[in-house]
Parts: structure tokens; sequence; C-alpha cells
């Protein structure tokens, strides 16, 4: 049997959603309670202020105090990744720094939205902010919220980089993640229906959603997977599929499907966000609910 994927980080990792106050302040005691909740139910890793952490909608310097505050929950042990992707470069220059000063292990760099800058463009930026960072990096590429694709030749270009080592694939195009790794890459799924596709074409694992509330089932899918097991993996997928449904079918479904599904199982007390996204209203909160009991994940 073939050795499984190096996987720099973990092999199941989470893009943290950031708990707020009632009156959209940043809860650092919800921060705190997230973290802990997630790596006591089978996470390796944490992937802190990404798009599922609402940072569009964070200041700069709240995303400092979020790190630490993850930081100073989980111990130094568990390797953490900070968001630090803008579109604009001075902007994610400064947060890449402020992450490496707040103690995380690595940055997660997602290409430049709304601007699409085309690829010789999105190279520059992406220069300048692995050298600002001085950590590894995790490249993300999600064309469905930036606008724009990471072109194989940009990836080949940077894989000479040496501290850009992984990338969080959301393009849907999951036969090109055997040509990531060809190159060097560890790949990881960044769309959680998707996995068990992705590791069959070599990833290492998994940025998920879903895994607020499913972490050791989706891990021990995972390690099924690259154990060769792929029909105890199939089982665990299958019975999952409710739980993919329910929380990628409610509207902007990373943060406001993530906080409802903490707050139903009792780790937060409310599913506040901030504008423009709204909360899950009631209707959409009781299917939520639906589709995660029918996966085995609440009561």
């Amino acid at each position: 049997m073939t050795s499984a994927p190096a996987a720099p980080f973990g092999r199941m990792l989470t893009a943290m959603a950031t708990p707020f106050a009632a009156d959209g302040s940043v809860d650092l005691d919800g921060v705190q309670r997230v973290a802990k909740h997630l790596v006591a139910h089978g996470h390796d890793g944490l992937v802190v202020s990404g798009t599922t952490g609402e940072s569009p909608t964070t200041l700069k310097e709240e995303d400092g105090e979020i790190l630490a505050a993850v930081r100073a929950a989980v111990g130094a042990e568990v390797p953490l990744v900070a968001g630090v992707g803008t579109n604009d470069t001075a902007t994610s220059i400064f947060l890449a720094q402020q992450a490496r000063d707040r103690g995380a292990d690595a940055v997660l760099l997602v290409s430049p939205y709304y601007n699409k800058p085309g690829q010789r463009g999105m190279l520059g930026h992406f220069r300048q902010v692995v050298d600002a960072a001085g950590l590894p990096v995790m490249l993300y590429d999600v064309p469905g919220r930036t606008g724009s694709t990471i072109a194989l030749e940009s990836y080949a270009e940077m894989a000479t980089w040496d501290s850009v080592v992984a990338i969080k694939d959301a393009t849907g195009d999951i036969s090109r993640t055997a040509k990531l790794v060809q190159l060097g890459y560890a790949v990881y799924s960044g769309d959680d229906a998707n996995t068990l596709g992705y590791l069959a074409h070599g990833a290492c694992g998994l940025v998920s959603v879903v895994a607020h509330v499913a972490g050791r089932e989706l891990a021990g899918m995972i390690d099924a997977f690259l154990a060769g097991d792929h029909a105890g993996a199939l089982t665990t997928y299958k019975q999952l599929l409710p739980a993919f449904d329910a929380v990628m079918g409610v509207p902007n479904y990373g943060a406001t499907a993530a906080k409802a599904a903490l707050q139903l199982a009792g780790v937060l007390d409310n599913r506040t966000v901030r504008g423009p996204l709204l909360a899950l209203d009631d209707d959409e909160l009781a299917a939520l609910r639906t589709g995660l009991v029918a996966a085995g994940l609440l009561p």
C-alpha cells in the first residue's frame, strides 16, 4: 500500500467561525470556546479568519486579537493557519506580519477578489505577501468567490518558492489535484462534499465547514480512505450526506450555517453574523437541524 501524502498542517482542519456578541462585537470568549470544541472533536489544526470567519468584515486589529485568543485557547502544539488574503496587497502584508507576530504557524492566502488582476498581477501580489509573512503558505483557490482561477502555470512558478507548500482547492476541478501534487504541493479539499474525490486524486486532507459539528466523523473518513478502507470511508460519507446538503443548502452557507450549527450543538448561544450576511431565520434553522439529525450529528 502506498504511503499517505504528507500533510504539513494536519489532515483535518476547519475554517473556524468567528463568534460575535449580540451587538456584533467580537466575542473572544466564544472564539476560545469554538477553538477548544474543534480541537476536542477530531481536528488537527484550525484556519482562523478565513471566509467562514467573516474576514471581509473583521478589522485588522480584530484579526490579531482573534488569532491570539485561539492560540491561548489551544496551546502551542495545534497548527494555526491565519487567513491574510484580501484584494489589497498592503493590507495582506500587514495581516501576514501580524499573523506571524501573534503566533500563526502558516498563512492562508486567497487570490485577490473583485479586482481580477490577471495572472501576472496575482503572482506579484502573492510574492510580496509570501515574502512579508516569513511563514509557510497555503494558497486558496476559490473562483466562485474571487472571480478568477489560479493558472497551473502560476502554480508551477510558485512551486519554486520555498514557503508555498500547500493549496486549499475549491475550484471543483478535482482532476487538477493530481497535477498540483505532481508540482509538489500538499492539496487540501476546500469542499466537504468533494473530499473523497480530492483524496482519490492525491489530496492530503480537508479544510472544512461541516466539521464545526462533524470533526470526528470527517477525520475518521479521511483516515479510513488513506488507510485503504475505501468502503468504510464511503459509508461515513453517505452518513454525512444530509449534513452536507443542509449546511451547503442555506444562504451564505459558510459563516451562517457554521454559527447556526454551533448554536444547535450548544457551543454558542447565538448565531449573530455581520452584514451583509444575515443569520438563519427560524425556518432555515429548523431545516439545518433536520439535516444534522439525519446525519447522526444531533440527537
